[in-house]
């Protein structure tokens, strides 16, 4: 597992069962010692069968790293006459992250690499403080300018004051842009440019309460508020675009989420499960549109195999209940969720099912590069894991409102290809695939992130 190393120097019990005396933290300068005891599975004063007080100790060591504020965690213990103290090493990560933006204003860098419109960029900074006052809370600031214009800010909490499992975040966002896809056709994105004003504004709220009984299972309830306003030449060139008579629309929504993360790390996983599901409504205010239902579920399992290979697959489903569907609301692949090999493409439908599956195998581990050059040791340890991964994806989506006009739809689509993966400092993953589709279309394609 990238990132992280086991140190289990151990005396080790000669009983039976052992008594968890004491846990001890070291390193921790910046994090709470109660953030970390949150976490364990276990009390002062439990008992363990000895011949699985290893695996107690390190399913929690992999608990206390994927909060995402260590760079490394270690764990060691002593017992004595069947007394254990453990103890765990930590190396906090810096916490304050001043990211400048510099992007592309389309889906993707391959969608952009189409227009070549160097007035297409969006610059600005994003400011990040992460485990803010040592709790684990995080302040994000977005301030972007240029050709998508976007102004967030959010705060998470993730307990309550007084309790162990109950949190919250709330947010503000405010999106303006010289451009808006008012419509898809043949699968492609129809653009409207506007040189003075903004012929597309976005306005919105959001709060969530969480309920978090560990990092690795949380759930959500949120509510938002969304004001959104268009030119009226958006309606001129697509009446469906809010499928009203109206160039604004107010609309509160409504989302109930679950998350089960059992991967082994959550930046680039090779071991574990994921599963996640939610279910949520939209409510439109004034008659300015239609109410909607959404339900969505996803699956992924990750093994290890011999030889320092590693497989997964998974699957994701959405289902959309309702009628008179706007243009803007019609969304299912081409975005978040995406059949490899249609980059280029925008499937829109209301239910689609999407299968994955990819084999990797492991090129190169190294747990830490030395930049002698930084002496911060927060910043000068550079990890770096290479990977060759084949994959092929499957997708299906079902389009009752604006399937004639886009031939993708209601149709399987299927994608495979071979890329390297590159995995490196505070949880980067940089793709490059090249990639072949049913329609014959072939290219290679940039992007960030793990793909499933």
């Amino acid at each position: 597992m990238l990132f992280s190393c086991i140190v289990a120097g151990a005396s080790p019990c000669t009983v039976p069962v052992a008594a968890i005396n004491q846990v001890q933290f070291q390193g921790n300068e910046t994090t709470k010692e109660f953030v970390l005891l949150r976490e364990l599975t276990f009390n002062i004063g439990d008992s363990v069968q000895t011949e699985q007080l290893e695996t107690l100790l390190e399913e929690n060591r992999k608990r206390i790293y994927n909060l995402r504020l260590f760079h490394t965690v270690n764990y060691s213990y002593t017992c004595d006459s069947g007394q254990v103290i453990v103890t765990y090493a930590v190396q906090e990560r810096v916490y304050l992250f001043p990211i400048p933006i510099f992007d592309f204003a389309d889906r993707n860098f391959n969608a952009w690499l189409e227009k070549k419109d160097l007035n297409r960029i969006d610059y600005g900074l994003t400011l990040i403080r992460k485990n803010f006052r040592g709790r684990n809370k995080e302040v994000r600031m977005r301030l972007q300018h240029g050709f998508n214009r976007r102004i967030e800010l959010s705060y998470r909490v993730p307990y309550l004051a007084g309790s162990r499992y109950f949190g919250y975040e709330v947010g503000v966002a405010d999106y303006r842009s010289h451009t808006i896809n008012y419509n898809i056709r043949n699968n492609r994105q129809y653009f409207f440019e506007q040189e003075d004003g903004m012929p597309i504004k976005r306005t919105g709220i959001a709060a969530a309460l969480i309920h978090r009984q560990s990092v690795q299972r949380q759930s959500a309830l949120r509510f938002s508020y969304q004001h959104e306003e268009i030119s009226d030449t958006i309606t001129k060139l697509n009446p469906d675009y809010f499928n009203t008579d109206f160039t604004n629309r107010n609309y509160f929504r409504l989302d109930l989420t679950r998350a089960v993360n059992k991967r082994n790390t959550f930046a680039y996983p090779l071991t574990g499960s994921y599963f996640d599901a939610g279910i949520g409504h939209a409510f439109f205010l004034n008659n300015t549109g239609t109410g909607f239902t959404t339900a969505r579920a996803k699956y992924v399992k990750y093994m290890a195999l011999p030889r320092k290979f590693y497989y997964t697959i998974g699957g994701e489903a959405q289902v959309r209940l309702g009628s008179n569907f706007a243009v803007t609301d019609n969304v299912a692949l081409g975005y978040r969720s995406l059949v490899r090999g249609y980059e280029l493409y925008v499937v829109g439908g209301q239910h689609f099912g999407l299968f994955k599956q990819g084999l990797s195998k492991e090129l190169l581990n190294i747990k830490g590069i030395h930049l002698k050059f930084i002496r911060n040791p927060k910043l000068n340890m550079v990890p770096l894991a290479l990977y060759l991964n084949t994959f092929t994806d499957a997708g299906y989506t079902v389009d009752n409102t604006y399937g004639d006009q886009n031939p993708l739809t209601n149709r399987l689509l299927f994608g495979g290809g071979i890329g390297l993966h590159v995995v490196t400092f505070y949880d980067i993953v940089m793709r490059g695939e090249y990639t072949a589709n049913r329609e014959g279309n072939r290219g290679l394609y940039l992007n960030i992130g793990y793909p499933f």
